[in-house]
């Protein structure tokens, strides 16, 4: 899982930090917003100290109705140890006690110009982008048709090569050799390039090339959902592939099953095509279209009508 500070924030939404400086470099761990209404109230008793504490004008008009001596109080227990940021929003006039207490326990207090709800929304996305639970795999992943394609096969089977062809052919680039990819939300797989590797392909006896630089921009993307695996394997005469489709197989991606086709390599078997017609297949499929189940149909009805033949004759 990836981490997130104060200040990654701040600098995403270019916010003003008004005192606190000393923790800016706080972690958040959590997407979960806090709005500490029954807090001001007095109410700590599951007080979410580890949120980030969003401050709007409903919390802040209640609180100027507090006496001196509560206002101080209430606002050295939100600062607990725990809290990584306290944000207020459209740019009202932070309180006094609350820019003092923070800079007694190290708590960051940021301004934003957004209005509360429109910056709760945003501030929730990015967090639960950057937290999501990742992992990497060693594969390529190609937009192919909108079908974000994730490639894999042992290396040197051919997917780098099968992904070059598919770029000439117009489709676009996401990542090549490793592929880091995020589960955003449930059955959600998001999948991306290591900044190091980005943009890059390695095709064996020519070495590391640019995609951008030799295709243009059309041909690459930052990011892709991942609806659709391929793994390429050698061909294995003793082995029996699926000829007709209907037994779908899955692979699990940390809590997501994605669909898996497996497709043997040897020479003469044009893969680019191939992945091509099967990401069109499984647009298809998922608009209801299912050529295999319609083939077992009919020959199920040929089987039928033979049988009604022999017990007529």
């Amino acid at each position: 899982m990836a981490q997130v500070t104060t200040k990654d924030v701040m600098e995403k939404f270019e916010l003003k930090l008004v005192s606190g400086h000393e923790g800016i470099g706080r972690h958040i761990t959590t997407s979960d917003i806090s709005r500490p209404g029954l807090e001001m109230a007095g109410y700590f008793t599951h007080y979410p100290a580890d949120r980030v504490q969003l401050i709007g004008r409903t919390e802040l008009s209640f609180f100027e109705m507090l006496p001196p001596d509560l206002k101080k109080e209430r606002m050295i227990k939100l600062c607990s140890q725990d809290t990584p940021a306290i944000i207020i929003s459209r740019n009202m006039e932070v309180p006094q006690e609350l820019i003092e207490a923070s800079n007694q326990n190290n708590v960051p207090v940021l301004v934003t110009s957004m209005k509360t709800t429109r910056f709760s929304s945003r501030l929730t996305n990015y967090l639960e982008s950057k937290l999501a639970p990742s992992t990497a795999i060693h594969g390529v992943l190609v937009d192919v048709y909108g079908i974000g394609v994730l490639i894999i096969g042992k290396s040197g089977v051919g997917k780098s090569e099968t992904a070059l062809e598919l770029i000439k052919k117009g489709h676009r680039l996401v990542a090549d050799d490793c592929v880091e990819i995020r589960q955003e939300a449930e059955n959600l797989l998001i999948g991306s390039p290591p900044p190091l590797l980005e943009h890059l392909l390695e095709i064996r006896g020519i070495g590391i090339i640019n995609i951008m630089t030799l295709f243009g921009a059309s041909a690459v993307r930052p990011y892709k959902r991942i609806t659709l695996i391929v793994e390429l394997e050698t061909w294995d005469p003793n082995k029996t592939y699926d000829r007709l489709g209907l037994d779908e197989e899955k692979m699990k991606i940390i809590d997501t099953e994605i669909t898996k086709l497996t497709i043997p390599v040897r020479p003469g078997r044009n893969v680019s095509v191939i992945i091509e017609v099967a990401a069109m297949n499984y647009r298809l499929k998922k608009i209801g279209i299912n050529p295999a189940l319609e083939f077992s149909r009919r020959l199920d009805e040929v089987i039928a009508m033979h049988d009604d033949l022999d017990e007529y004759e």
